[in-house]
């Protein structure tokens, strides 16, 4: 099937790379020139793993294309995506979907013939419902076919995710839709993936409703955590405790400075604001949203706490500054507020991440950038652990001990064991290790 994406942003390019490799033909379309001209050189404009090996694959099976031309990009497509952002509206919080419905009056335009229009992007309630009016009264000559189908797409890992989803949901009020939509997603019955079809609003409420669980399963760790700290219980073993009940899980039950990235922040705060809107308040995603502002602020007291006297005129070096290990997205990260919180306190700040440093000096002008995890540490009077990259999980604690000029480890990620840090002389300070500290 030929395949039009509109898009070439997180959920726009891993989407496009993936239904390409497939088998189908793909067309990524974007405003951007020059976006466009680095993929077409092999340069991702984001970092996923495997992400630049696949497009690179595609690309030459001549499965998949980039281009800034809409209407040659959507011609003869069998289904348009709009898989543009939906950023918070400034002011209110809700999503704004200026670029959502843009997209579907230009794609609207350049249309030629039948097709179905896939809203990939997170959106409200009867975003869904507009699109398929916008269609409607810019071709009222052609059938209006609007789907939802959002995604659940976890950085790091959207590849795997997207080739074997838990559930691939398909919102669809017409059943010619549906069927372009089952036979997109064919390739994965092998690997024996629940399609799921229900109506276009439940669709989109679907996603925020996972994304707000998820963001409250996080919070909920994170409480107890502090709760731990005070009566002397390991939030470690309270997590799998837990977690070992089925009807929880361990996912996302794991304490550390609270969430961030791309779409928590955002997606809760526009679930919020729908609720609102509709008189039904949502209480608990409300009390999830204010404790995790009130966390990442925390942090910051956590660490100053830790230091020796005076914080002014110290130095602390950060391992990790990304939301999450294996992107390089600095989004809502909770080290945008540690940083805050020390640089107030006239602390110094030094720094390391992988993969985030392009973004993060944009965003932490007066931090200073290391190029490898012991540079960032040499002469430092405290660590802190932010960003839990699998290379930092076996650093050698006793050259730390030895590289910081005062032996003080804050591991916001719970990675190291205290004995192990205590053996190597160092002072530690973990999230929600009463009894183990």
């Amino acid at each position: 099937m030929r395949v039009a994406m509109v898009g070439t942003g997180y959920v726009g390019l891993v989407s496009g790379a993936c239904f390409s490799d497939f088998g189908h033909e793909v067309v990524c379309i974007d405003r951007d020139a020059s976006k466009i001209e680095s993929l077409e050189r092999g340069i991702m404009p984001i970092y996923e793993p495997g992400l630049d090996k696949l497009v690179e694959t595609n690309v030459k099976a001549g499965r998949l294309s980039f281009t800034t031309d809409l209407a040659k990009g959507i011609a003869g497509a069998d289904a348009v995506f709009i898989a543009v952002g939906t950023p918070s509206r400034r002011g209110d919080g809700h999503a704004d979907l200026s670029y959502v419905f843009g997209a579907a009056e230009e794609i609207a335009q350049a249309l030629t013939g039948p097709c179905v229009i896939v809203t990939k992007s997170t959106v409200p309630v009867g975003t869904g419902d507009k699109v398929e009016r916008i269609l409607r009264e810019a071709r009222p000559d052609l059938p209006a076919r609007a789907v939802s189908n959002p995604e659940f797409l976890r950085e790091g890992a959207a590849i795997e995710d997207f080739k074997r989803p838990d559930r691939v949901v398909i919102g669809s009020e017409d059943e010619a839709a549906t069927q372009v939509m089952r036979e997109l997603y064919r390739p994965l019955a092998l690997n024996q993936a629940p399609l799921m079809v229900t109506g276009r609003r439940t669709a989109e409420l679907i996603k925020y409703a996972a994304n707000a669980f998820l963001a409250t399963k996080i919070t909920f760790i994170n409480e107890l955590a502090d709760l731990c700290e005070i009566v002397g219980a390991d939030v470690q073993d309270v997590s799998r405790g837990m977690g070992s009940d089925n009807r929880i899980g361990p996912k996302f039950l794991n304490a550390g400075p609270g969430y961030g990235g791309s779409c928590f922040p955002k997606d809760t705060l526009a679930l919020l604001k729908t609720a609102d809107d509709h008189e039904s308040p949502l209480r608990i995603v409300e009390a999830v949203v204010q404790v995790n502002d009130t966390r990442k602020r925390a942090m910051g007291r956590k660490v100053l706490k830790a230091l020796d006297g005076d914080p002014r005129g110290q130095t602390v070096a950060l391992l990790g500054l990304t939301f999450k290990p294996n992107t390089d997205d600095m989004r809502d990260a909770p080290s945008l507020a540690l940083v805050q919180a020390l640089e107030d306190a006239g602390v110094h700040v030094r720094a390391y991440d992988p993969q985030g440093r392009p973004h993060a000096e944009k965003m932490m002008p007066n931090v200073e950038f290391a190029d490898e995890p012991y540079a960032a540490i040499e002469g430092a009077d405290a660590l802190v652990i932010v960003t839990e990259w699998d290379a930092f999980r076996a650093l050698d604690l006793k050259r730390i001990a030895s590289l910081l000029k005062s032996p003080v480890l804050v591991d916001l990620r719970n990675i190291y064991r205290p004995h192990e840090a205590a053996r190597a002389g160092l002072r530690y300070s973990a999230i929600g290790r009463g009894a183990a500290a």
